[in-house]
């Protein structure tokens, strides 16, 4: 199912409420979803491949944190940001200053991600500190949606939701 954009953010508690949560596509929801963005963004970072390997195996350990207490909804949000290393890293190695799209994001689509009709700017020569931090986080998030366990509560979490 769809990601649902319509939640008050603010105020649900994913933790006590994973019938709301939906995997959606991609990083959907990555930072929206409580209480799990305000426990794993402080270790997000991705400048260097140094930051990239410090934060992806923090990350990852939440991740493995929150499969053995069976909180799906957390390990979920901790692989989205794994996910979310892997493309902003590559972003940034493709376009200097990190901006992909000529224009402002029209404002029914704030919060969400894609081009939204918008042109995209030509890449930049790629940089390769950001491409190692790049593959740092893919190999993690790859570990990640792998995992046998993940692959078993997700599995639970959409027959159990139907999500």
């Amino acid at each position: 199912m769809p990601f649902d954009y319509s939640l008050d953010f603010r105020t649900v508690d994913f933790r006590q409420h994973p019938e709301l949560y939906r995997v959606g596509k991609g990083e959907q929801g990555v930072l929206l979803v409580q209480p799990y963005k305000g426990e794993i963004l402080p270790f997000w970072r991705f400048r260097t491949p140094e930051a990239a390997r410090e934060s992806s195996e923090q990350i990852y350990a939440l991740f493995e944190a929150y499969l053995q207490a069976h909180d799906f909804v957390g390990a979920d949000m901790a692989r989205k940001f794994l996910q979310m290393g892997f493309t902003r890293a590559r972003r940034y190695a493709n376009h200097r200053g990190g901006k992909k799209y000529d224009g402002p994001v029209p404002s029914d689509k704030k919060g969400q991600s894609g081009a939204h009709g918008r042109a995209e700017l030509p890449r930049s020569p790629e940089d390769p500190v950001k491409a190692e931090a790049a593959a740092i986080f893919k190999r993690k998030w790859d570990e990640a949606k792998q995992h046998p366990a993940y692959l078993q509560q997700r599995t639970e979490f959409e027959a159990r939701y139907g999500k």
